[in-house]
């Protein structure tokens, strides 16, 4: 696969110059900006896989940047520095930048920083994707276990029996458990008022 890059650098010359080398390298570079204002607007419209920025320094319009970029567009961000201070670093990981190089940035070496941008970008989204689906588990025994103790008060029921009922609504109306457990807390709220 074809990596599309986005170079984000005020500096021209070297934007070129990166641009030439990862265009070596078999990537295609689909643009090349000045500044991260509207990042996103330009991620959606190049369809750029990875970003590359090399500034000065990650200010906090940088790092804000790439936070929103993060939460609306996902995109392996490489953000090369030629100097830094306490806590930028620790700030631009926070944002969800995939690698954050310090001292500039070096035509030859841009395309491994990407590699391992990528990887790391890959690595991070997965664990987020299943965190995310821990939690929607647990969210769904938690909705369970409320409905069972509901029928165990109001019908004077085993958990077992709790359960079964339960289940055996779920598969009368094709629905999922935790979804039928959801109806039977609502209309207990419902019978309340």
């Amino acid at each position: 696969m074809t990596l599309r890059v986005l170079i984000v650098d005020a500096n021209l010359e070297r934007a070129e110059a990166v641009a030439s080398g990862l265009t070596a390298d078999g990537c295609l570079v689909v643009g090349t900006v000045p500044d991260h204002a509207d990042i996103i607007a330009l991620v959606r419209s190049s369809g750029a896989d990875v970003i590359v920025c090399d500034l000065d320094h990650a200010s906090r319009d940088a790092i804000d940047a790439m936070r929103a970029l993060h939460q609306d567009e996902p995109r392996p961000v490489v953000m090369f520095v030629d100097r830094t201070d306490p806590g930028s670093t620790e700030a631009a990981m926070a944002a969800g930048v995939a690698a954050y190089v310090v001292e500039g940035l070096h035509p030859g070496r841009v395309r491994a920083v990407i590699d391992v941008a990528v990887a790391r970008f890959t690595a991070h989204q997965a664990l987020r994707a299943e965190l995310a689906e821990v939690r929607s588990a647990l969210n769904e025994r938690k909705l369970v276990e409320r409905a069972k103790g509901l029928l165990m008060q109001t019908r004077r029921m085993t958990e077992e029996d709790a359960y079964r009922a339960l289940r055996r609504l779920a598969m009368d109306q094709g629905k999922r458990l935790a979804d039928v457990a959801e109806s039977v807390i609502a209309m207990e709220k419902l019978l309340k008022l």
